[in-house]
């Protein structure tokens, strides 16, 4: 057949989009509730119209195609908006993190160009701060507390005057004809020297909420509760995916256990997402309670403990494991289950959940590889390799850096950066993270960055910063440190709480370490690399028979390890006596 006499035209090609499904909600589930903030309400149609009127506002003050739009917010109804009316304007949204400082958001404004950024009432000082710093500021705009009768009337462009003004008529939204047009900026860390902004399309971003709502299972109108921050990979996709089924956003600003108990009763909630760090908030025993329905949870972020996972779903949660990253808009891997599983005790079915699981239908395909070689491992659940994958749900690259976008891309895959084993089963999981990445509540902490601090302190010559296992967290970072032959001895009198104080200022605080243990020198390698999987083995140890730190631990530590620096051969057997101190 002559593809040459069958051309793409209007009626049979359109670019793919997830604001389309907004549209759609507002339709045919005109009438049905959209979304729930406290007091307030709105429906499909008024969350629609809402939309609109952001859109026809950005256009109106000079948003054009491809300027970036930032938002500093937590769970409000604003955030959601935000999703649909930025890029309806033909802008870019940029959603920021709410738990990182001032430097950390100033760093994304100015890599990212944004000319508008939102911030929540409760935010603002800390906003102003950021903004202050900048040569180029963005114009701020503040979000107003809808669910209560105060308003600050003394600040200049606020979000409800903002709609209230707007005409959707003179500004209709703008077409999307492109569907490799950007839709969304996330950034991965913005305190570095060099951000990595992730840079997700409109083709991406509808392809990847559709294929999670049909692995999810996630029906008609479900009632979706925003336990993940919505600043996360755009609330994996689930942002759009709400619209698309027409279901209804119960937001909140803090997921605390009462809050979430509370709102799962009274609005019947079926649907909810979040790191396993989730699953101790709800375990809470003064807060803990059996559900009376199934709510379906999807987890991710962090490989959940058999164990936990056992206790979350004896109260009534059904858990589905999913592993992904930023970079592939949010789950990449789904741990989709089996019938036949159901047969099996509730112990192995804990231990196959746990697994991160199968490439998502939007994945052209996933593999685990040798890095070298790019040559596949064996299927054997044993030997190791980097995790990878390709599809269009993978990034279109990093924002102004083309080293790092090529580093990531390599014969037609995305490397990870995450080791794990491929099952016989093709099911994979993974094993350890090449990156040095340490996961604390979902959120990714890079170790590089920590010890960047840690350097700048005048009396430290040498600085390893590794995972260190947390009860609620799942991980926090543990930083071993060497001080300058001046400072050897310590006369100075510098303690742990000292250097925690230093990260406290020149960090965000979901960063600073937890524990700091002082040596008189890093274990290395005998090129000088430090050998960071001894350190990490010293901190599981500490973690588990020293919870809240204890200077002479640190001392007993110290001891040890100074005497596996001197005996290279031994240093493994040495750090598994470590661990039992």
């Amino acid at each position: 057949m002559d593809a040459y006499s069958l051309p793409k035209n209007d009626a049979n090609f359109a670019a793919l989009t997830p604001l389309t499904f907004i549209q759609r909600a507002a339709l045919a589930y005109g009438n049905h509730t959209s979304v729930v903030y406290d007091n307030i309400k709105f429906t499909w149609k008024q969350t629609y119209e809402r939309c609109l009127r952001l859109a026809a506002w950005l256009q109106a003050f000079g948003i054009r195609k491809n300027d970036v739009v930032s938002i500093l917010a937590p769970n409000v109804p604003a955030l959601y908006e935000s999703h649909f009316g930025v890029p309806m304007a033909g802008a870019v949204l940029n959603t920021i993190n709410t738990r990182l400082d001032a430097a950390a958001i100033a760093g994304i404004l100015c890599h990212s160009g944004a000319k508008i950024l939102f911030v929540d009432h409760q935010l603002l000082s800390l906003a102003t701060d950021a903004v202050s710093s900048l040569a180029a500021r963005p114009e701020v705009v503040m979000i107003d507390d809808i669910s209560s009768t105060k308003r600050c009337a003394s600040f200049g462009l606020q979000y409800e005057q903002v709609l209230a003004s707007a005409d959707p008529v003179a500004y209709p939204p703008v077409p999307v004809t492109n569907e490799w047009d950007a839709i969304a900026l996330n950034y991965t860390s913005g305190t570095t020297s060099e951000p990595k902004g992730v840079v997700y399309s409109h083709r991406g971003a509808y392809l990847s909420t559709l294929t999670l709502l049909l692995q999810w299972g996630v029906g008609l109108q479900p009632v979706y509760l925003w336990s993940l921050p919505m600043f996360h990979c755009n609330g994996w996709t689930f942002t759009w995916g709400m619209a698309a089924r027409g279901g209804t956003n119960v937001c909140m600003r803090s997921p605390s256990a009462r809050d979430m108990y509370h709102a799962i009763s009274r609005h019947g909630v079926t649907h909810m997402c979040g790191a396993p760090v989730l699953f101790n908030v709800l375990l809470d025993p003064t807060e803990c309670r059996q559900l009376t329905h199934p709510v379906n949870m999807l987890t991710g972020g962090a490989p959940p403990p058999a164990a936990l996972l056992e206790s979350i779903e004896s109260v009534g949660f059904h858990i589905t494991h999913a592993y992904g990253l930023t970079e592939a808009t949010g789950p990449a891997l789904v741990c989709e289950w089996q019938q036949a599983w159901n047969r099996l005790p509730a112990a192995e079915q804990a231990r196959l959940k746990a697994r991160q699981g199968v490439g998502v239908l939007t994945l052209a395909d996933v593999d685990v590889k040798d890095k070298e070689t790019m040559i596949s491992v064996p299927r054997d659940g044993v030997t190791q390799g980097e995790i990878c994958l390709r599809g269009s749900n993978i990034m279109k690259g990093y924002f102004k850096n083309k080293k790092e976008t090529d580093a990531a891309f390599k014969n037609g895959w995305f490397l990870t950066g995450d080791v794990g084993v491929m099952h016989p089963d093709g099911y994979i999981e993974i094993k350890d993270r090449s990156k040095d990445v340490i996961i604390s509540g979902g959120e990714n902490i890079s170790s590089v960055e920590v010890e960047a601090t840690l350097y700048r302190h005048p009396m430290v010559l040498e600085a390893a910063v590794v995972a260190m296992p947390h009860p609620h967290w799942g991980e926090t970072p543990c930083a071993f440190i060497a001080l300058r032959k001046e400072y050897a001895s310590n006369e100075a009198g510098i303690e742990e709480g000292d250097i925690i104080s230093y990260c406290r200022d020149k960090l965000s605080h979901y960063m600073v370490p937890r524990k700091v243990v002082f040596l008189e020198e890093l274990p290395k390698t005998s090129t000088g690399k430090i050998q960071k999987f001894i350190l990490r083995k010293v901190a599981k140890g500490l973690q588990k028979n020293n919870p809240k730190g204890d200077a002479n631990s640190s001392r007993r530590v110290e001891r040890e390890l100074n005497d596996i620096n001197h005996q290279p051969e031994a240093r493994v057997e040495h750090v598994m006596a470590l661990s039992r101190l």
